[in-house]
């Protein structure tokens, strides 16, 4: 399951029968997205390589759509199911130790370098709106880096995420981040050191890259060195011409540029994961020094706004987040047997457990809601049984309906982080957990009456006989002798 890049996996995903080209004329808009809407939860992958007006590019999707191709991305039967996959990839997830680097000269990511006024974005990449309201168009698969302006030595440190960026002129891109992000986290360093802070923006990598970059890993970890013990291989990176950042050197492109710190323009609106638009807010923005790309690229992207959860942006966060939060909770309760954070990128958890104790369920509940991904993401948790499929949504109804509670097993939390993007907060970004607790109810191991203890006549009259004798100590103490 080494893949050194997109094209290599584009590869084993057409000998499998898992990608088909799309070799008849299209404009970018409205095609793109009509072509992902098509193949649907099931596939395939979908390569067009004939967009008017992009000549020598290519556009790919459904990369990481259908549950076979992330099989195929692990090197495992393409008609394993969802949660065999998850017990696979579980069993494999603990290879932070055994990754690698190596650093590329001359690396495929920069065949082709364009560079200051003469890179122009609507040009070089076949941009469309994913969603047709969108305020412009949008980049909705970019792994950006980013690292410490404190400490730019610190390897894990660097970041390698998606965000969501908006093109906004020829060399000019907006950025929707929030400060509890990594990127957040950057880009105060660099404020509070008075620069811009540096970024590259990596489209088209190769495919366990692009779900490190979706994946809750802690902030001192390398999405690199991750990515690298999963394929078993080590990983092919190269510097950026421009700054001191680590990108793959097999990307299709690399965009380099810096995130202005002393400017906000409008971006938005976007249609979003959760199947509606978000705002106009002031957002950040890019400025664009630098593209370099491989000869005739290809442009990966993806669907957005899918009410389904097997679409676009929610199939690229579901297994890996389902064993990263798997990975937390067992650490401390290994009474937990799985966890599904399928549903809208875990917006909706389930978690399946056994139980030592009463009220044990609602703890892991309450674990699973200050995890990294959980703070903001799992707003709803629902724990079942560990007998339970929390995959089998039967299952979870019938547990719903036989074992919750009135008044004891729904749990609202109120005032906590939240995602802005969704229309039930009502303060931004604040919102609630809402914990329910469909196990079955545990009795205590004894039933402990809240009974007084009677202090005896007895134990009055010894008290009354202490103090006497407590008297008589004091009285022979103050006696001098001769």
């Amino acid at each position: 399951m080494s893949f050194k890049d997109l094209r290599s996996f584009l590869d084993v995903l057409e000998s499998q029968g898992q990608l088909v080209r799309f070799s008849e004329p299209i404009l970018p808009e409205p095609a793109i997205t009509d072509i992902d809407r098509a193949i649907g939860s099931t596939g395939p992958a979908v390569l067009m390589d004939n967009i008017i007006g992009y000549k020598g590019r290519k556009v790919v999707t459904g990369v990481h759509g259908p549950y076979a191709n992330w099989a195929l991305m692990f090197g495992l039967p393409k008609n394993m199911s969802l949660r065999e996959q998850i017990v696979e990839v579980s069993k494999i997830w603990d290879c932070y130790d055994k990754g690698s680097v190596v650093w590329v000269d001359n690396p495929p990511c920069q065949e082709v370098i364009i560079e200051e006024d003469a890179v122009n974005l609507f040009e070089i990449i076949p941009v469309y709106r994913v969603n047709p309201l969108d305020g412009g168009f949008y980049l909705a698969k970019a792994s950006c880096v980013t690292r410490e302006t404190f400490n730019p030595d610190d390897f894990g440190a660097q970041n390698v995420g998606i965000y969501r960026l908006q093109i906004q002129g020829p060399r000019e891109i907006g950025i929707n981040m929030s400060a509890m992000h990594d990127i957040g986290e950057h880009y105060a360093q660099a404020q509070a050191m008075g620069r811009h802070c540096p970024i590259a923006i990596c489209l088209g990598v190769d495919p366990i890259l692009t779900m490190m970059a979706s994946t809750p890993i802690k902030y001192d970890e390398s999405e690199y060195l991750y990515t690298s013990g999963l394929m078993g291989a080590p990983y092919e990176l190269t510097k950026t011409i421009g700054y001191n950042l680590d990108v793959p050197a097999n990307a299709e492109f690399v965009i380099e540029g810096e995130i202005l710190g002393d400017v906000r323009f409008p971006e938005g609106p976007f249609g979003e994961f959760p199947a509606s638009y978000s705002g106009i807010n002031q957002g950040l923005r890019i400025r664009v020094d630098r593209v370099t790309h491989r000869f005739d690229p290809i442009f990966d992207t993806l669907s957005l706004g899918g009410r389904a959860s097997g679409t676009g942006s929610n199939n690229l966060t579901h297994i890996n987040t389902c064993v990263e939060l798997y990975k937390q909770l067992t650490e401390e309760f290994p009474e937990v047997k799985a966890v599904n954070a399928t549903h809208q990128h875990g917006m909706t958890t389930i978690v399946a457990t056994d139980q030592r104790h009463p009220g044990h369920a609602k703890t892991i509940a309450m674990r699973l809601a200050s995890t990294p991904h959980g703070t903001d993401y799992c707003r709803n948790i629902i724990m079942v049984d560990g007998f339970i499929d929390p995959f089998n949504l039967t299952e979870v109804i019938w547990a719903l309906s036989t074992r919750v509670r009135a008044n004891v097993d729904v749990i609202e939390i109120p005032c906590v982080p939240g995602v802005p993007l969704i229309p039930a907060i009502v303060d931004p970004p604040l919102d609630r957990k809402l914990i329910i607790d469909a196990t079955t109810p545990v009795p205590p191991d004894r039933f402990r009456p809240a009974k007084l203890i009677d202090i005896s006549t007895d134990a009055q009259d010894f008290g009354a006989t202490i103090r006497k004798l407590h008297a008589k100590a004091k009285e022979a103490s103050t006696q001098v002798p001769e």
